[in-house]
C-alpha cells in the first residue's frame, strides 16, 4: 500500500463540543424523518457495498435529494460500504466511490481495508470511517486506524466505557458508538448462521436475521444408551428419530415453546450523562430497516436528553416521559450491552419475545389552522372516530386526545380514515405543526 499519497491524520480536527446524533434512514422519507426530528447526521446504504441489502437502499438520484435535504438543516449523510469484499465485489467500487462524492456524501463507513486504500487513492475528499465490522475495541488499534489516515472509528460494540475511556486518552480522534437498537448475538456481526442456513452472506449484506428464528432443542442420542419405551412422548419422538436414521434426543417436552438467539436490545438514554462524560463524539442509533415511527420516536428523544444535559449538565435530570416513549418505538427487551458489564444469559431472549410496541403510526401533520383548531393529516394506518391518540414532533411537543369528527377534503364527514394517504381533517386539542405524527394504540 503507498503511503505517501494517504492523506494521514494529524490530530483532532474536531472534538465535537456536542456529541453528534446520528441516526440511519432506511430510505429518503426516513432520511427526512430523521433529520427533521434532530438527527445531526443519517447513514444510509447505497445499491451495492452495504450490509442491510434488504432495506430501501438509495439510487443515486435519491442520495443527492438527501444530500440536498439534509443541507437544509445542517446535517450530514454517510454511506456505509461496509461489506467483505470478495474479489468479484472490488470490480467498480472506485467509479461507485466517485458518485458517492459527486453526489455530496460527507464520509463512507468502511470495514474492508481494500475499499479504505481505494477510497482514499480515487477520492481523498471522501471522509472514510472505520466501521464497527471490524471490531476496534482497544486504543493500539485506533492507534493504527488514524495513521492510516482515518478520522473516526465507530466501535465495535463490544467495548465498555472503561475501554472507551483508555481509548479516548491515548488517541485523540472521533469516537462513533452504537447507543440504540439491535445487537447481534454474533461478534460484531461475524455470523455464518444466515450463510448455512440460506446461501445468503452476512457480511456482504444478506442476513436472514438466523438469531431471530424459532428453534427446538437436540443432543445427539448415540452419545445416550438409553433404551426406550412407546409409552413416553420424549420416547416415542426418540424411537421416530430412529426409525428416521436421526439420532437426535429432543431437549424439550411435547407443547413447549420454541426458543431463540436473540439478543435485547441497546438502550442508553437512562446513561446519556456517562455517553458524554467519557467523550464519545457521535451517538450512533441502529436500525436502517425499522419504521419511520421508530426513527422519529427515538431520535426526538434522544435529541431532547442530549440538548437538556448540555444545555445545563450539573442540574440535568432523566424524564419519566422520555422513557416512556423510547418504550412505544422498542420491540424487544432493553439493555445497556456492554458499556457496564459482559452480557449473560439475561440479556438473550431465549423465550417466544412479547412485542413492546402497543402503538401505531396512524397520520401525519400536514397543516394546521390556528383559529379552527383543524388539522389536516396525511392517513399512515387506520383510525376512527373515538380512537386514543397521541401527537408528538420535534422540540417536545406531546398531547393526547380522542380523535373526534373526521372530514374529507371536500368537508364531508367520515366515520373513519380507511385509505393509504388518505387527507383528512380533524379538531385537535393544541396546536400542531408541519411532520409532527399522530400514533393510536394498536
Amino acid at each position: 500500500m503507498d503511503t505517501t499519497t494517504k492523506p494521514k491524520y494529524t490530530g483532532k480536527r474536531y472534538r465535537l463540543d456536542k456529541p453528534e446524533l446520528l441516526a440511519p434512514a432506511g430510505n429518503l422519507e426516513k432520511l427526512k424523518f430523521a433529520i427533521h426530528y434532530g438527527a445531526d447526521a443519517v447513514y444510509i446504504g447505497g445499491q451495492k457495498y452495504g450490509l442491510r441489502s434488504n432495506a430501501d437502499n438509495f439510487s443515486f438520484e435519491e442520495m443527492r435529494e438527501g444530500v440536498e435535504f439534509a443541507n437544509k438543516y445542517g446535517a450530514k449523510v454517510f454511506v456505509a460500504t461496509n461489506i467483505y469484499a470478495h474479489n468479484e465485489d472490488i470490480e467498480g467500487i472506485e467509479a461507485y466511490l466517485k458518485e458517492l462524492y459527486e453526489a455530496g456524501i460527507s464520509a463512507i463507513i468502511v470495514a474492508d481495508p481494500a475499499i479504505i486504500e481505494v477510497a482514499q487513492r480515487a477520492v481523498p475528499g471522501l471522509e472514510v470511517h472505520l466501521s464497527t465490522q471490524q471490531s476496534t475495541i482497544n486504543w493500539q488499534a485506533v492507534q493504527f486506524w488514524k495513521e492510516e489516515g482515518l478520522p473516526r472509528v465507530v466501535l465495535g460494540r463490544e467495548a465498555s466505557l472503561k475501554e472507551i475511556a483508555e481509548i479516548k486518552e491515548h488517541i485523540d480522534i472521533e469516537i462513533e458508538a452504537f447507543i440504540h437498537g439491535a445487537m447481534c448475538s454474533s461478534f460484531s456481526g461475524r455470523c455464518v448462521l444466515s450463510n448455512h442456513f440460506t446461501d445468503r452472506d452476512s457480511n456482504r449484506g444478506g442476513c436472514c436475521q438466523s438469531c431471530r428464528w424459532k428453534y427446538d432443542l437436540f443432543e445427539d442420542a448415540r452419545e445416550n444408551e438409553v433404551w426406550v419405551s412407546e409409552e413416553d412422548t420424549r420416547d416415542s419422538q426418540i424411537l421416530k428419530n430412529f426409525e428416521l436414521g436421526v439420532n437426535q434426543l429432543p431437549l424439550y417436552e411435547e407443547g413447549d415453546q420454541a426458543f431463540t438467539m436473540g439478543s435485547k436490545d441497546l438502550c442508553m438514554l437512562e446513561n446519556i450523562p456517562d455517553l458524554i462524560d467519557v467523550g464519545i463524539d457521535s451517538f450512533k442509533i441502529e436500525g436502517r430497516m425499522k419504521s419511520i415511527h421508530y426513527v422519529a420516536t427515538v431520535v426526538n428523544v434522544y435529541r431532547q436528553a442530549i440538548d437538556s444535559y448540555m444545555a445545563d449538565p450539573e442540574n440535568y435530570v432523566l424524564k419519566p416521559e422520555w422513557l416512556e416513549e423510547i418504550q412505544k418505538a422498542a420491540n424487544r427487551p432493553l439493555n445497556t450491552g456492554f458499556f457496564y458489564d459482559t452480557p449473560d444469559h439475561e440479556d438473550h431472549i431465549y423465550e417466544p419475545e412479547e412485542k413492546a410496541v402497543p402503538y401505531d403510526f396512524a397520520g401525519l401533520v400536514m397543516d394546521y389552522d390556528p383559529d379552527s383548531q383543524m388539522a389536516t393529516i396525511q392517513q399512515r394506518n387506520y383510525f376512527k372516530t373515538g380512537n386514543d391518540i397521541e401527537f408528538f414532533g420535534p422540540n417536545g411537543t406531546f398531547f393526547k386526545q380522542k380523535v373526534g369528527e373526521i372530514y374529507d377534503e371536500a368537508g364531508n364527514l367520515l366515520d373513519a380514515a380507511r385509505h393509504p394517504l388518505q387527507t383528512v381533517k380533524i379538531k385537535v386539542d393544541q396546536p400542531v405543526a408541519y411532520f409532527d405524527m399522530m400514533r393510536k394504540k394498536k
